[in-house]
């Protein structure tokens, strides 16, 4: 391998290692949030849906993410898969 391949691999594992995607940050979620203090606990959403006025976002992908609905810029509801 050569350094370039090197340093690309330990930059990935170490943001990997810096997510906030975990089970303690979803545990502080709550109903009423404002999307700024989600973000400011998960970081910057994946992807976010506007529909009638309902905003879903999730963090995180297949494997593990965190999925948040808000309703006038507030959190209503969320769900987690396999976070640890």
């Amino acid at each position: 391998m050569t350094r370039r391949t090197i340093g690309a691999l330990a930059l990935a594992l170490a943001l990997l290692g810096c997510s906030k995607l975990t089970l303690e940050n979803y545990n502080k979620l709550e109903a009423g949030m404002s999307y700024d203090e989600v973000t400011t606990l998960l970081g910057q959403p994946e992807q976010c849906d506007d529909v009638l006025g309902v905003r879903n976002c999730r963090w995180g992908d297949e494997a593990r993410s965190v999925d948040v609905s808000f309703v006038g810029g507030k959190v209503l509801l969320f769900s987690a898969s396999n976070l640890k």
